[in-house]
């Protein structure tokens, strides 16, 4: 538990320092918003979705079957547990 409570006080320190403090003429924050928003970082992002794009449309299909088969009633085909006793 004081383990997890100074954590906390750890990452609270550092998001406060983060935004409030200058590091130049910007905050960390600041720097950060300032670099995603070049065009490199632009075009990174860009190519990051385009190659796994492929991923996760494999991901929904699977998540949406699966679900489906769940959510199906079969008649208890299949289930575990729905076998009569021998």
């Amino acid at each position: 538990m004081i383990r997890f409570i100074l954590t906390l006080v750890i990452i609270a320190g550092l998001g406060y320092c983060g935004a409030t403090v200058k590091l130049g003429d910007k905050t960390f924050f600041e720097h950060v918003r300032a670099i995603w928003h070049t065009p490199e970082a632009q075009d990174l992002k860009k190519g990051v979705e385009d190659t796994a794009r492929p991923a996760v449309h494999k991901l929904e299909h699977g998540a949406a079957v699966g679900y489906h088969a769940l959510t199906t009633d079969d008649a208890g085909v299949g289930s575990a547990g729905s076998a009569a006793p021998r």
